[in-house]
């Protein structure tokens, strides 16, 4: 349907005939509107078509009644180098990822890496160098970001300062080093966040060789940005103790797909019921023991979603605006100025669900019918969801 650009300015792109439009954001996830318009990567309009500004298009999409969503953000993977993970010996697994809708992956650290650095220069030069390989290098057009080092016993307040200064923003899992210990964590945590190094922990038991369990006393001593994956990677703390971190922690509430799923319905379900969704995010923990995910950000809207009883429109969020205003990306949300990165699905053929939002409350995965990242489509319909009933159109115009 269109040719993937590698590069270059998407130029005003229309996209109308829009079905349904998710913001991305909790507060309003349904917008009122059928029409974007884009320019030059960014979101530049939304609303009603008759009130849009249509003219002079380079590119017009017929979004032929679909869903339109902002871009899934994976917020726990771990990338090595390029799109290729040692872990499964797996090529493209990023790109195809993209084709599951996700537009976007934060690194929760390089820790597959072979031979992984443990000391002090070598962790720091493995992230300065992890960070300036995917920004330059984008796998199906994702935004990797990557260069999450993973602290060690002898680091001091001097070696926060020099990797934020290099461009570092990402700590590697709290935990998966020499560095379990609560107030340990907790003083090299607050160093990193003086600096605009945002930290994310391990919690529950260990998932690599050299990791540890990570009980709820450490993470709340530790106090990092995010409770990574709370329903364990893989294997979860009891119940009442996750429960209890939503309770008593301000911090993200990260639910992957490569942990318990029980715990994960139960820390939805605790969000809900303490007021604070906005707190919770979607990653998948992979690559892992346990493979490569490509859907692994649609199951888990789609779990939540049937299995939590949560509408659907709402889990979308947690994969996209609640991480985007987590983690101060400038995606996620559908407005004027963000990026221009979406997911256009319907419901999969044969569903029982009437719509899309119906069909993901049942259970069932949408199917992708095109994937925009900055404007750019970079895939038509996905080689790996089941298939849309209706995918959009580009009617003039190609990238």
């Amino acid at each position: 349907m269109a040719e993937v650009a590698a590069a270059g300015k998407s130029g005003k792109v229309v996209i109308q005939n829009i079905g349904l439009l998710l913001s991305g954001d909790i507060d309003q996830p349904i917008l009122q509107a059928d029409t974007i318009v884009v320019q030059d990567g960014l979101i530049a309009a939304v609303g009603r078509y008759k009130d849009c500004d249509v003219e002079g298009a380079t590119t017009v999409i017929d979004a032929r009644q679909t869903c339109v969503a902002p871009g899934l953000i994976d917020s726990h993977v771990h990338p090595v180098a390029g799109d290729w993970t040692p872990r499964q010996s797996q090529l493209n697994w990023i790109e195809s990822s993209m084709n599951g809708g996700v537009t976007t992956m934060i690194s929760a650290g390089e820790v597959h890496y072979p031979g992984r650095p443990k000391d002090i220069v070598g962790l720091k030069a493995l992230a300065i160098t992890a960070q300036r390989a995917f920004d330059a290098f984008r796998p199906g057009g994702v935004k990797v970001l990557a260069g999450a080092p993973v602290i060690e016993k002898g680091m001091v307040e001097s070696d926060f300062k020099e990797l934020a200064e290099a461009g570092v923003g990402l700590l590697g899992e709290v935990g998966l080093g020499s560095v379990k210990a609560g107030y340990e964590a907790k003083e090299m945590v607050a160093w990193a966040r003086k600096y605009g190094i945002q930290s994310t922990i391990h919690t529950g038991g260990p998932s690599i060789p050299g990791s540890g369990l990570i009980d709820k006393d450490v993470v709340l001593e530790a106090d990092a940005d995010i409770i990574g994956h709370i329903n364990g990677g893989h294997t979860s703390l009891p119940e009442a103790h996750v429960c209890e971190l939503c309770e008593k922690s301000t911090r993200g509430i990260e639910i992957v797909h490569n942990g318990n799923e029980r715990v994960a319905i139960a820390a939805a379900r605790a969000a809900l019921e303490l007021k604070c969704p906005h707190r919770v995010i979607l990653g998948t923990d992979g690559p892992a023991g346990s493979g490569v995910q490509p859907l692994g950000i649609l199951r888990m809207i789609a779990m939540l979603s049937s299995l939590a009883n949560i509408p659907a429109e709402l889990v979308f969020c947690f994969a996209t605006g609640n991480t985007a205003r987590m983690r101060k990306l400038n995606c996620g949300l559908i407005d004027k100025g963000y990026a221009a990165d979406f997911v256009f699905l319907d419901r999969a053929q044969h569903t029982p669900g009437r719509t899309l939002l119906e069909s993901v409350q049942l259970g069932d995965l949408p199917g992708v019918g095109m994937v925009m990242i900055d404007g750019i489509v970079r895939c038509g319909r996905s080689r790996n969801t089941p298939p849309a009933t209706e995918v959009p159109v580009v009617v003039s115009g190609a990238h």
